[in-house]
């Protein structure tokens, strides 16, 4: 039994009304088809075991926003609009593990909130990044990226969590709204002329 069993076995039992500080030891050893001791042998505790679950879907939604900045790099498609969708359409994947991010970063203990916070900055990194990026190729100037990156981050992640709990008929009004109020972010920075 690898870690990654465990993971996929606590993955299957959280969802949009359970998360991973709710669940036990016993459970997931269950879930996996362990006994409870051979889940020590891959993880120290439970915090331990959400801590690895977020890092992992830290990693993944990363990932998949690259991809999807990847695709419309050259192309006519908004950069925001195609990684606003990348996101909410993780967010109804099977694998729930941006349920993870959204949930652990409100209700978990201490370590599950940095771990979180932790996952939150690398996007931020990246976004930041990109905001400079894409500034320079559209020839602007851009006022403080790095906050700039952050409410984005800050304000995707929250209505992600708000999201969790909406039926999927209502995501395309959501991605609408969300591009909206992230273009108006972004389209500020550009504004905002350098404090005296």
């Amino acid at each position: 039994m690898s870690r990654e069993d465990i993971l996929a076995a606590a993955l299957k039992l959280i969802g949009p009304h359970r998360s991973v500080s709710t669940l036990s030891l016993r459970e997931v050893a269950r879930e996996a088809g362990i006994a409870p001791n051979s889940f020590y042998r891959q993880f120290r505790d439970m915090d331990e075991l959400a801590v690895a679950l977020i890092d992992l879907a830290g990693r993944s939604l990363r990932h998949i926003i690259g991809e999807a900045r990847q695709r419309v790099a050259g192309g006519k498609r908004s950069v925001i609009r195609s990684s606003v969708e990348a996101f909410m359409e993780q967010l109804r994947a099977d694998d729930k593990l941006l349920h993870v991010l959204l949930r652990e970063g409100t209700v978990g203990s201490d370590a599950f909130k940095q771990a979180v916070d932790r996952e939150l900055q690398f996007f931020e990194e990246e976004l930041r990044l990109d905001l400079i990026r894409l500034a320079r190729l559209d020839h602007a100037t851009l006022h403080e990226p790095a906050l700039a990156a952050k409410a984005i981050t800050r304000l995707v992640f929250a209505v992600g969590a708000t999201a969790m709990d909406l039926p999927p008929e209502k995501d395309p009004e959501l991605v609408e709204e969300l591009s909206t109020m992230v273009r108006m972010i972004v389209t500020g920075a550009r504004a905002l002329p350098p404090e005296r």
